[in-house]
């Protein structure tokens, strides 16, 4: 039923939902995870507490090769058998996390999510291109980052009332709950959106050809690089997040509060970018942004280690609510920014632009998570070291799209 042919497109709102909810999936094995952390450190022996940001990595390792495999497959069969395997895949991996033994079987159910997770996310991207391109595609994809952030604004707090009534292998059941019932919705209401004489052969002689000439192009791969540095600095938060609020802050339960209130500042972010991306634009709007992450970080590390690592809380709730205030206004701009000169390469390209600014981060994320010692200087650090290596970047990128379209 899932695979019967569907001709009429789902109306604008209900699009920017049923993508959103896709891509949720990501976020949700994430952030729904956190709280139970240390349960899951403890009941599976891990030799370091602190390997626990492990279950977070390998998440975004698994997506980094998924990305590379179903972004080509999206361009010769279709987004949608692409995202509906990348779903199925992800269902196993929930299974395999939920019957864990050991660190070992986490890793490879936590790999096997974040390989199939990377189908619905890096696809849906694409799909959200065949529809809509520049700053319509930008739009769209604000839409949906805010509602994509409303995951993580719940999704502890979803992860902790789990805790209190079952124990940490009932997340993974909920997990194959929403991706059985994602599955379904998208099976039965989108319909494919690259049509058959659009679609390119699969070669991997060509895949390498065409990787080449979207590595040349200055604009794809620059952001592409921005995008990893960026994330890089975020994802070490996601992996350091619990140490920081629960055990260095002693926030318990109230962890999920302040995380949530901290992803709902990337959501109304997303949200405000949506209608000032069409005004000022993309690339205007990232310069502007990521100037102020950089010139928030510099002298907020100064203030941390005047702290010595402990800054007040409010103070540094002060500092990430508009650090991610500012991620909200990049991170859709700057995927539209890498995409928009892709075109009938979108696929491949979505895939090459998400595996690279995976593996890109993952490197930067891990770091920043091992290098925690207690205090959030690393964290800090890694903000604002990262933040201006961001802009270094951007504005070579554009000086190098000027002499290429030259």
């Amino acid at each position: 039923m899932i695979f019967k042919p569907v001709s009429k497109q789902p109306g604008f709102t209900e699009f920017v939902i049923l993508i959103a909810f896709i891509i949720s999936l990501v976020a949700l094995s994430i952030d729904a995870m956190l709280p139970a952390l240390p349960l899951i450190a403890a009941d599976l022996n891990f030799t370091d507490p602190n390997d626990s940001h492990f279950i977070i990595s390998m998440l975004f390792v698994g997506m980094a090769f998924g990305q590379m495999i179903f972004g080509p497959m999206s361009d010769s069969t279709g987004r949608k058998p692409a995202i509906i395997g990348g779903i199925l895949i992800f269902m196993i991996g929930s299974l395999i996390s939920y019957f864990a033994n050991s660190m070992d079987d986490m890793m490879i159910g936590r790999f096997l999510q974040g390989l199939g997770a990377s189908g619905p996310r890096i696809v849906s991207v694409a799909l959200v291109r065949d529809r809509y391109e520049g700053r319509q595609m930008a739009r769209v994809m604000s839409f949906v980052m805010t509602i994509f952030i409303l995951v993580p604004v719940f999704a502890p707090a979803v992860g902790q009332l789990i805790l209190l009534l079952s124990d940490w292998r009932s997340i993974f059941g909920l997990f194959l709950l929403l991706s059985l019932s994602t599955l379904v919705w998208f099976g039965l209401r989108q319909p494919e959106t690259l049509m058959v004489e659009k679609r390119s052969r699969f070669s991997f002689r060509k895949m390498l050809r065409d990787s080449k000439t979207i590595a040349l192009i200055p604009v794809a791969s620059g952001y592409t690089l921005t995008m990893g540095f960026l994330f890089g600095a975020f994802l070490g938060y996601l992996s350091s997040a619990q140490l920081i609020f629960q055990i260095q802050y002693q926030l318990g339960d109230l962890f999920a509060v302040y995380f949530g209130v901290l992803a709902a500042s990337i959501g109304f972010a997303a949200l405000v970018n949506a209608k000032l991306v069409i005004r000022f634009g993309m690339r205007r709007l990232s310069f502007i942004a990521m100037t102020m992450i950089a010139l928030l970080s510099t002298p907020f590390y100064l203030l941390a280690m005047f702290f010595q690592g402990h800054p007040p809380l409010w103070l540094l709730m002060a500092y990430l609510l508009l650090v991610f205030f500012f991620l909200g206004i990049l991170f859709g701009n700057l995927n539209a920014l890498a995409m928009e000169p892709l075109g009938r390469m979108a696929g491949l390209g979505s895939a090459l632009i998400g595996s690279v600014s995976t593996l890109i981060s993952v490197v930067f994320g891990a770091f920043i998570a091992d290098a925690y010692d207690g205090t959030v200087i690393p964290l800090v650090m890694g903000f604002a070291v990262l933040s201006i290596i961001c802009l270094i970047t951007m504005h070579f990128t554009e000086q190098r799209a000027k002499r290429f379209s030259g």
